[in-house]
Protein backbone atom coordinates (compact mmCIF):
# COMPACT_ATOMS: atom_id res chain seq x y z
CA UNK A 1 0.00 0.00 0.00
CA UNK A 2 1.00 3.45 -0.61
CA UNK A 3 2.30 5.27 2.29
CA UNK A 4 0.99 9.18 2.63
CA UNK A 5 2.61 12.05 1.39
CA UNK A 6 5.21 13.71 4.08
CA UNK A 7 8.39 15.66 4.00
CA UNK A 8 11.22 16.05 6.67
CA UNK A 9 13.09 18.94 7.42
CA UNK A 10 16.65 18.72 7.48
CA UNK A 11 18.48 22.30 8.76
CA UNK A 12 21.89 20.20 9.02
CA UNK A 13 21.98 19.57 5.47
CA UNK A 14 22.06 22.87 4.13
CA UNK A 15 18.17 23.69 4.76
CA UNK A 16 16.92 20.67 2.59
CA UNK A 17 13.35 19.42 2.81
CA UNK A 18 12.59 15.52 1.66
CA UNK A 19 9.23 14.40 0.89
CA UNK A 20 8.54 10.79 1.09
CA UNK A 21 5.43 8.61 -0.17
CA UNK A 22 3.03 9.31 -2.42
CA UNK A 23 2.70 12.19 -3.58
CA UNK A 24 -0.87 11.69 -5.47
CA UNK A 25 -3.81 14.03 -5.29
CA UNK A 26 -6.19 10.85 -2.91
CA UNK A 27 -2.62 10.59 -0.39
CA UNK A 28 -1.93 14.61 -0.30
CA UNK A 29 -4.08 14.85 2.91
CA UNK A 30 -3.17 18.02 5.03
CA UNK A 31 -0.01 18.48 3.31
CA UNK A 32 -0.74 21.40 1.32
CA UNK A 33 -1.14 23.36 4.09
CA UNK A 34 1.38 21.93 6.40
CA UNK A 35 3.48 23.55 3.67
CA UNK A 36 1.76 26.87 3.48
CA UNK A 37 2.63 27.35 7.05
CA UNK A 38 6.54 26.12 7.08
CA UNK A 39 8.63 29.46 7.15
CA UNK A 40 11.64 27.33 7.62
CA UNK A 41 14.52 28.70 5.17
CA UNK A 42 14.78 25.60 2.29
CA UNK A 43 16.82 25.46 -0.41
CA UNK A 44 16.76 22.33 -1.61
CA UNK A 45 13.90 19.37 -2.10
CA UNK A 46 14.64 16.16 -2.45
CA UNK A 47 12.16 13.89 -4.17
CA UNK A 48 14.28 10.61 -4.17
CA UNK A 49 12.28 8.95 -1.55
CA UNK A 50 9.12 10.02 -3.27
CA UNK A 51 7.13 6.31 -4.43
CA UNK A 52 5.28 8.39 -6.91
CA UNK A 53 3.63 11.81 -8.23
CA UNK A 54 1.26 12.61 -10.01
CA UNK A 55 0.29 16.42 -11.62
CA UNK A 56 -1.32 17.84 -8.40
CA UNK A 57 1.83 16.55 -6.35
CA UNK A 58 4.32 18.17 -9.06
CA UNK A 59 2.21 21.44 -8.92
CA UNK A 60 2.47 21.37 -5.26
CA UNK A 61 6.09 20.91 -5.21
CA UNK A 62 6.95 23.49 -8.14
CA UNK A 63 4.59 26.34 -6.31
CA UNK A 64 6.66 25.36 -2.87
CA UNK A 65 10.04 25.55 -4.98
CA UNK A 66 9.25 28.43 -6.16
CA UNK A 67 7.83 30.18 -3.29
CA UNK A 68 11.04 29.74 -1.35
CA UNK A 69 13.89 29.83 -4.54
CA UNK A 70 14.47 26.14 -3.85
CA UNK A 71 16.49 23.44 -6.16
CA UNK A 72 14.30 20.33 -7.36
CA UNK A 73 16.89 17.25 -6.46
CA UNK A 74 16.42 13.30 -7.05
CA UNK A 75 13.86 12.72 -9.86
CA UNK A 76 13.96 10.04 -12.10
CA UNK A 77 13.65 10.51 -15.67
CA UNK A 78 9.78 10.53 -15.67
CA UNK A 79 9.19 12.69 -12.93
CA UNK A 80 11.82 15.25 -14.62
CA UNK A 81 9.31 15.34 -17.63
CA UNK A 82 6.36 16.09 -15.49
CA UNK A 83 7.95 18.41 -13.25
CA UNK A 84 8.95 20.07 -16.82
CA UNK A 85 5.70 20.35 -18.33
CA UNK A 86 4.14 21.50 -14.58
CA UNK A 87 7.03 24.36 -14.90
CA UNK A 88 5.68 25.10 -18.31
CA UNK A 89 2.34 25.29 -17.71
CA UNK A 90 2.66 27.39 -15.15
CA UNK A 91 2.44 30.86 -16.83
CA UNK A 92 0.07 33.85 -16.01
CA UNK A 93 -3.14 34.07 -17.84
CA UNK A 94 -3.66 37.41 -19.45
CA UNK A 95 -7.62 38.26 -18.81
CA UNK A 96 -7.67 41.05 -21.11
CA UNK A 97 -6.01 41.42 -24.54
CA UNK A 98 -3.82 43.91 -25.10
CA UNK A 99 -4.90 46.87 -25.85
CA UNK A 100 -4.25 47.71 -29.92
CA UNK A 101 -4.23 51.11 -31.74
CA UNK A 102 -6.46 51.64 -34.04
CA UNK A 103 -4.23 51.84 -37.21
CA UNK A 104 -2.45 48.61 -36.09
CA UNK A 105 -5.80 46.90 -35.95
CA UNK A 106 -7.33 48.69 -39.44
CA UNK A 107 -3.84 47.69 -40.71
CA UNK A 108 -3.71 44.13 -39.78
CA UNK A 109 -7.69 43.34 -40.95
CA UNK A 110 -6.34 44.83 -44.35
CA UNK A 111 -3.25 42.78 -44.51
CA UNK A 112 -5.05 39.47 -43.32
CA UNK A 113 -7.70 40.35 -46.11
CA UNK A 114 -5.50 40.85 -48.83
CA UNK A 115 -3.81 37.41 -47.79
CA UNK A 116 -6.76 36.00 -48.16
CA UNK A 117 -7.68 37.13 -51.21
CA UNK A 118 -4.19 35.74 -52.93
CA UNK A 119 -4.96 32.79 -51.01
CA UNK A 120 -8.48 32.82 -53.02
CA UNK A 121 -7.04 34.06 -56.48
CA UNK A 122 -4.14 31.10 -56.36
CA UNK A 123 -6.67 28.06 -55.49
CA UNK A 124 -9.47 29.89 -58.31
CA UNK A 125 -6.74 29.60 -61.25
CA UNK A 126 -5.22 26.21 -60.15
CA UNK A 127 -9.13 25.26 -60.40
CA UNK A 128 -9.54 26.82 -63.48
CA UNK A 129 -6.34 24.92 -65.09
CA UNK A 130 -8.05 21.74 -63.42
CA UNK A 131 -11.14 22.29 -65.06
CA UNK A 132 -9.93 23.13 -68.67
CA UNK A 133 -8.08 19.71 -67.89
CA UNK A 134 -10.91 17.60 -67.40
CA UNK A 135 -12.39 19.15 -70.26
CA UNK A 136 -9.70 18.43 -72.35
CA UNK A 137 -9.65 14.76 -71.39
CA UNK A 138 -13.82 14.56 -72.10
CA UNK A 139 -12.22 15.63 -75.53
CA UNK A 140 -10.11 12.92 -76.04
CA UNK A 141 -12.42 10.39 -74.27
CA UNK A 142 -15.90 11.40 -76.14
CA UNK A 143 -17.69 8.50 -74.56
CA UNK A 144 -17.24 9.84 -71.13
CA UNK A 145 -19.08 12.88 -72.28
CA UNK A 146 -22.20 13.90 -69.69
CA UNK A 147 -24.66 14.68 -71.85
CA UNK A 148 -27.97 14.54 -69.91
CA UNK A 149 -25.90 16.67 -67.48
CA UNK A 150 -25.11 19.30 -69.60
CA UNK A 151 -28.66 19.45 -71.06
CA UNK A 152 -30.26 19.59 -67.50
CA UNK A 153 -27.95 22.21 -66.42
CA UNK A 154 -28.77 23.99 -69.54
CA UNK A 155 -32.51 24.20 -68.08
CA UNK A 156 -30.92 25.51 -65.08
CA UNK A 157 -29.11 28.05 -66.36
CA UNK A 158 -31.13 28.93 -69.10
CA UNK A 159 -34.46 28.07 -69.67
CA UNK A 160 -35.45 28.97 -66.30
CA UNK A 161 -33.98 32.44 -66.08
CA UNK A 162 -36.03 33.47 -69.17
CA UNK A 163 -38.55 34.78 -67.05
CA UNK A 164 -36.36 36.94 -64.65
CA UNK A 165 -33.81 38.10 -66.93
CA UNK A 166 -36.50 39.37 -69.17
CA UNK A 167 -37.79 41.47 -66.30
CA UNK A 168 -34.88 43.44 -65.10
CA UNK A 169 -33.94 44.26 -68.79
CA UNK A 170 -37.11 45.42 -69.50
CA UNK A 171 -37.21 47.42 -66.48
CA UNK A 172 -33.41 48.58 -67.08
CA UNK A 173 -34.19 49.99 -70.73
CA UNK A 174 -37.08 51.89 -69.47
CA UNK A 175 -35.13 53.33 -66.38
CA UNK A 176 -31.85 54.10 -69.21
CA UNK A 177 -34.33 55.59 -71.83
CA UNK A 178 -36.27 57.91 -69.00
CA UNK A 179 -33.05 58.98 -67.39
CA UNK A 180 -31.43 59.68 -70.80
CA UNK A 181 -35.05 61.61 -72.11
CA UNK A 182 -34.56 63.96 -69.18
CA UNK A 183 -30.99 64.68 -68.94
CA UNK A 184 -31.19 65.37 -73.38
CA UNK A 185 -34.23 67.52 -73.19
CA UNK A 186 -32.34 70.14 -71.73
CA UNK A 187 -29.96 70.43 -75.83
CA UNK A 188 -33.47 69.09 -77.11
CA UNK A 189 -32.23 66.11 -78.58
CA UNK A 190 -34.29 63.41 -77.21
CA UNK A 191 -34.17 61.66 -80.12
CA UNK A 192 -30.15 60.24 -78.95
CA UNK A 193 -31.97 59.01 -76.16
CA UNK A 194 -32.24 55.60 -78.63
CA UNK A 195 -28.48 55.89 -79.39
CA UNK A 196 -28.02 55.63 -75.43
CA UNK A 197 -30.45 52.32 -75.12
CA UNK A 198 -28.91 50.82 -77.87
CA UNK A 199 -25.58 51.21 -77.44
CA UNK A 200 -25.88 50.58 -74.16
CA UNK A 201 -27.56 47.32 -73.55
CA UNK A 202 -26.13 46.06 -76.60
CA UNK A 203 -21.93 46.89 -75.38
CA UNK A 204 -22.61 46.71 -71.71
CA UNK A 205 -25.72 46.16 -69.86
CA UNK A 206 -27.13 43.90 -71.48
CA UNK A 207 -24.37 41.55 -71.24
CA UNK A 208 -23.34 42.59 -67.61
CA UNK A 209 -26.38 42.92 -65.68
CA UNK A 210 -26.97 39.20 -67.02
CA UNK A 211 -23.75 37.89 -65.73
CA UNK A 212 -25.03 39.28 -61.98
CA UNK A 213 -28.21 37.69 -62.21
CA UNK A 214 -26.55 34.44 -63.30
CA UNK A 215 -23.79 34.23 -60.99
CA UNK A 216 -27.04 34.93 -57.98
CA UNK A 217 -28.80 32.22 -59.58
CA UNK A 218 -26.58 29.71 -60.88
CA UNK A 219 -23.33 30.69 -58.95
CA UNK A 220 -24.89 30.67 -55.62
CA UNK A 221 -26.69 26.79 -57.00
CA UNK A 222 -23.42 25.71 -58.62
CA UNK A 223 -22.03 26.27 -55.06
CA UNK A 224 -24.67 25.30 -52.76
CA UNK A 225 -25.41 21.88 -54.85
CA UNK A 226 -21.58 20.68 -54.64
CA UNK A 227 -21.46 22.16 -51.15
CA UNK A 228 -23.82 19.50 -49.94
CA UNK A 229 -22.57 16.78 -52.13
CA UNK A 230 -18.93 17.77 -50.61
CA UNK A 231 -20.55 17.51 -47.11
CA UNK A 232 -22.07 14.09 -47.21
CA UNK A 233 -19.59 12.75 -48.70
CA UNK A 234 -20.99 12.05 -52.30
CA UNK A 235 -17.61 13.27 -53.90
CA UNK A 236 -15.82 11.05 -52.21
CA UNK A 237 -17.82 8.40 -52.84
CA UNK A 238 -17.42 9.15 -56.58
CA UNK A 239 -13.68 9.08 -56.79
CA UNK A 240 -14.17 5.83 -54.59
CA UNK A 241 -15.92 4.29 -57.66
CA UNK A 242 -13.42 5.65 -60.19
CA UNK A 243 -15.87 8.64 -61.59
CA UNK A 244 -14.41 12.31 -61.46
CA UNK A 245 -15.94 14.74 -60.30
CA UNK A 246 -14.18 17.68 -62.53
CA UNK A 247 -15.63 15.60 -65.12
CA UNK A 248 -18.95 14.74 -64.21
CA UNK A 249 -19.79 17.56 -62.35
CA UNK A 250 -17.96 21.05 -62.84
CA UNK A 251 -17.57 20.14 -66.67
CA UNK A 252 -21.19 20.04 -67.47
CA UNK A 253 -21.91 22.99 -65.39
CA UNK A 254 -19.08 25.23 -67.09
CA UNK A 255 -20.14 24.15 -70.34
CA UNK A 256 -24.01 25.23 -70.14
CA UNK A 257 -22.76 28.34 -68.32
CA UNK A 258 -20.36 29.09 -71.45
CA UNK A 259 -22.75 28.07 -73.92
CA UNK A 260 -25.75 30.16 -72.74
CA UNK A 261 -24.25 33.38 -71.67
CA UNK A 262 -24.06 34.72 -75.52
CA UNK A 263 -27.31 33.15 -75.57
CA UNK A 264 -28.63 34.90 -72.35
CA UNK A 265 -26.93 38.00 -72.56
CA UNK A 266 -28.50 39.12 -76.56
CA UNK A 267 -32.15 38.30 -75.37
CA UNK A 268 -31.52 41.11 -72.39
CA UNK A 269 -30.17 43.45 -74.88
CA UNK A 270 -33.05 42.99 -76.92
CA UNK A 271 -35.31 42.97 -74.37
CA UNK A 272 -33.87 46.20 -73.17
CA UNK A 273 -34.42 47.63 -76.39
CA UNK A 274 -37.77 46.82 -76.51
CA UNK A 275 -38.36 48.27 -73.11
CA UNK A 276 -36.63 51.89 -74.15
CA UNK A 277 -38.97 51.54 -77.49
CA UNK A 278 -41.64 51.40 -75.14
CA UNK A 279 -40.57 54.13 -73.23
CA UNK A 280 -39.74 56.16 -76.32
CA UNK A 281 -43.36 56.16 -77.70
CA UNK A 282 -45.04 56.42 -74.78
CA UNK A 283 -42.97 59.60 -73.04
CA UNK A 284 -41.21 60.54 -75.92
CA UNK A 285 -43.92 59.97 -78.86
CA UNK A 286 -41.25 57.93 -80.95
CA UNK A 287 -43.34 55.28 -82.67
CA UNK A 288 -41.44 52.29 -82.82
CA UNK A 289 -40.97 52.05 -86.93
CA UNK A 290 -38.72 54.95 -85.77
CA UNK A 291 -36.63 53.30 -83.33
CA UNK A 292 -35.74 50.04 -85.10
CA UNK A 293 -34.76 51.90 -87.87
CA UNK A 294 -32.41 54.45 -85.75
CA UNK A 295 -31.00 51.34 -83.71
CA UNK A 296 -29.92 49.81 -87.11
CA UNK A 297 -28.61 53.59 -87.87
CA UNK A 298 -26.40 54.35 -85.05
CA UNK A 299 -25.41 50.87 -83.44
CA UNK A 300 -22.53 49.21 -85.15
CA UNK A 301 -21.90 46.19 -85.70
CA UNK A 302 -19.09 45.80 -83.44
CA UNK A 303 -21.31 46.63 -80.62
CA UNK A 304 -22.59 43.10 -80.82
CA UNK A 305 -19.62 41.63 -80.92
CA UNK A 306 -18.37 43.24 -78.01
CA UNK A 307 -21.29 41.59 -76.46
CA UNK A 308 -21.28 38.38 -77.12
CA UNK A 309 -16.94 37.70 -76.94
CA UNK A 310 -17.60 39.15 -73.26
CA UNK A 311 -20.31 37.12 -72.21
CA UNK A 312 -18.94 33.24 -72.58
CA UNK A 313 -15.87 35.00 -70.59
CA UNK A 314 -18.48 35.80 -67.91
CA UNK A 315 -20.16 32.57 -67.88
CA UNK A 316 -16.88 30.59 -66.95
CA UNK A 317 -16.29 32.84 -64.62
CA UNK A 318 -18.92 31.99 -62.57
CA UNK A 319 -19.05 28.64 -63.08
CA UNK A 320 -15.54 27.91 -61.94
CA UNK A 321 -16.38 30.43 -59.02
CA UNK A 322 -19.40 28.90 -57.94
CA UNK A 323 -18.16 24.95 -58.48
CA UNK A 324 -14.31 26.23 -56.72
CA UNK A 325 -16.51 27.40 -53.53
CA UNK A 326 -18.84 24.46 -53.00
CA UNK A 327 -15.88 21.85 -53.55
CA UNK A 328 -13.96 24.12 -50.63
CA UNK A 329 -17.12 22.60 -47.95
CA UNK A 330 -15.13 20.47 -45.33
CA UNK A 331 -16.71 20.72 -42.04
CA UNK A 332 -20.06 21.64 -41.11
CA UNK A 333 -23.97 22.70 -42.91
CA UNK A 334 -22.87 26.52 -41.68
CA UNK A 335 -19.68 25.99 -44.56
CA UNK A 336 -22.44 25.47 -47.34
CA UNK A 337 -23.85 29.39 -46.42
CA UNK A 338 -20.54 31.01 -46.46
CA UNK A 339 -19.20 29.23 -49.62
CA UNK A 340 -22.63 30.32 -51.59
CA UNK A 341 -22.00 33.24 -50.20
CA UNK A 342 -18.24 33.74 -51.40
CA UNK A 343 -19.37 32.43 -54.78
CA UNK A 344 -21.75 35.29 -55.45
CA UNK A 345 -19.75 37.78 -54.17
CA UNK A 346 -16.49 36.61 -55.92
CA UNK A 347 -18.48 36.06 -59.53
CA UNK A 348 -19.88 39.29 -59.05
CA UNK A 349 -16.27 41.04 -58.56
CA UNK A 350 -14.56 39.18 -61.02
CA UNK A 351 -16.93 39.83 -64.04
CA UNK A 352 -16.85 43.84 -62.86
CA UNK A 353 -13.19 43.75 -62.74
CA UNK A 354 -13.06 41.99 -66.17
CA UNK A 355 -15.49 44.29 -68.09
CA UNK A 356 -13.43 46.97 -67.48
CA UNK A 357 -10.54 45.41 -68.72
CA UNK A 358 -13.01 44.07 -71.35
CA UNK A 359 -14.10 48.48 -71.99
CA UNK A 360 -10.12 49.38 -72.54
CA UNK A 361 -9.32 46.54 -74.56
CA UNK A 362 -11.83 46.90 -77.13
CA UNK A 363 -11.67 50.85 -76.95
CA UNK A 364 -7.79 50.14 -77.65
CA UNK A 365 -8.17 48.22 -80.81
CA UNK A 366 -10.47 50.32 -82.33
CA UNK A 367 -14.06 48.72 -81.20
CA UNK A 368 -15.49 52.35 -79.45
Amino acid sequence: MNAKADYQLDPADGGALRFTGNLSLATLGDLPERLDREDASIKRIDLSQVERIDTVGAWLVHRFAARNDAAIEGLNENQRNLVDKVVEADQPVAMRPKPISPFARVAGEVGDAVVTAMKTLYGLLGFMGATVLAGLAVLRHPRRFRFNAVVHEFETVGVSALAIIGLMSFLIGIVIAQQGAVQLRQFGAEVFTINLVGRLTLRELGVLMTAIMVAGRSGSAFAAQLGTMKLTEEIDAMRVIGVSPMEALVVPRTIAAVTLMPLLGFYSSLIAMIGGCFLAAVSLGIPPVTFIARIREVVPITDLYVGLIKAPVFGAIIAIAGCFQGMQVKSDAEQVGLRTTAAVVQAIFLVIVLDAFFAVFFTWIGWD
